[in-house]
């Protein structure tokens, strides 16, 4: 079972055995995987930012990198609880373009109101999880080959379902992806002031949720790091959002709205997986699956649940995607399963199981994301930012499995 707890490491003195450096980083109560994924974002973005002449942060590309990846987000937060549970979903980008087919006809066709197509797609999704979780749970196929029929089946079913491309969707709809938050607090120096607000909550609750899991810790007389990095790192978090707070605050719409549905799935997924027994039990199954069935976990109830819920995620996504083309394609969500695995395992989840974290997948999705923004404002070919893309997934990769190999020696 995987755990990200904070462990005392001693200086070494003479005699001593020389301590690995991530464990000294440990011993500072940092997670030094997780700091070198938010690392490597940093230098991403100042690199493009650099690069491109300073384009990339402009406030309406900032605003257009959420919108335009938020599918991304989705799916790897439902991704990453399948690879640490020790499965792979090859599925989610048909399940997208049915699902999104599907919602443009009830909509188009039927005339159905637009949030209750929205739910219709929802429960389509979760469905459609509840039908491949039970192979891999209960019949015993693994996940691999049900997932990759089930990319052949839905995308034959998109095919069917829309034709080739469904148009005319409601305007309201069409928001959900490309719509913003409403201005109702008014500007103050050109800075929209929601998004201000929201920006100032999401610091203030990150710090607060910081300091009542340190005083836990403290309670129960565990290990927490020095107090000057702890500091250190809520100023960090505090920084980082406050200058994005800035940026979208003089887009122009403000917040867009994929961007709080991406936020409250962050919330609420990361409590799940780090807060409840069945978060626990996922990173156990992934850890030793043979001991968590010995320890009383249902194992077959947790896979069919992970499964059920990213069905529900890729029905997220697909409304995401289709109010955003503003039609249902058929030919949609090709290669979203590649993004979604690709952010998981770039944001530090581990390839047999058992580790990942949901900030880390959402890490991973805004490293791909700034590279296709990045690369597509120098107008480098779409070939070249696939080959890019795909080194950069090699690379993550080989650099986890070397850090738990020199781990391993020392």
């Amino acid at each position: 079972m995987s755990t990200s707890t904070d462990v005392n490491v001693p200086s070494p003195g003479p005699g001593t055995p020389r301590v690995p450096l991530v464990q000294r980083l440990q011993g500072l109560g940092g997670n030094a995987r997780q700091y070198g994924i938010f690392g490597a974002l940093v230098v991403i973005v100042l690199l493009f930012q650099v690069l491109t002449d300073g384009k990339l942060l402009l406030a309406n590309n900032v605003a257009a990198l959420f919108q335009q990846n938020a599918y991304v987000m989705i799916l790897a937060i439902g991704m990453v609880m399948v690879i640490v549970a020790g499965h792979i979903d090859l599925s989610v980008g048909s399940v997208v373009a049915f699902v999104g087919g599907v919602v443009a006809v009830t909509m188009r066709d039927f005339d159905v109101p637009w949030l209750v197509a929205v739910l219709i797609g929802l429960a389509l999704g979760a469905l459609v999880g509840a039908w491949q979780g039970f192979w891999v749970a209960y019949v015993g196929i693994p996940a691999f080959i049900v997932t990759l029929a089930g990319m052949l089946v839905f995308r034959g079913l998109a095919l069917v379902v829309v034709g080739e491309t469904l148009a005319g969707l409601p305007s309201a709809f069409i928001k959900i992806s490309k719509g913003s938050l409403p201005n109702v607090l008014g500007f103050v120096n050109n800075m929209d002031v929601v998004t201000l607000v929201i920006g100032a909550l999401a610091v203030a609750a990150i710090a607060l949720t910081q300091v009542r899991a340190r005083a836990a810790l403290r309670r129960h007389d565990l290990h927490v790091e020095a107090f000057g990095v702890f500091l250190t790192k809520i100023a960090m978090v505090a920084v980082g959002i406050g200058v994005l707070t800035v940026i979208l605050s003089l887009s122009a719409g403000g917040t867009p709205i994929v961007l709080v549905i991406v936020g409250v799935l962050v919330v609420a997924y990361s409590f799940l997986m780090g807060r409840t027994v069945f978060g626990r039990h996922i990173y156990a199954i992934g850890g030793n699956r043979a001991a968590a069935g010995l320890s009383g976990v249902n194992t077959r109830k947790v896979d069919f649940w992970i499964f059920v819920n990213i069905g529900f995620l890729a029905g997220i996504a697909a409304v995401v995607t289709t109010a955003r083309a503003g039609a249902a394609i058929a030919a949609a969500g090709a290669n979203y399963e590649l993004d979604a695995i690709a952010a998981c395992f770039i944001g530090g989840a581990a390839v047999t199981g058992g580790i990942g974290r949901i900030s880390g997948a959402i890490v991973g999705a805004l490293i791909m994301g700034v590279l296709n923004m990045g690369l597509s404002i120098l107008s480098v070919d779409p070939s070249w930012q696939q080959a890019i893309k795909g080194m950069v997934l090699l690379l993550a990769v080989a650099f986890d499995l070397l850090n738990k190999r020199r781990a391993g020696t020392q």
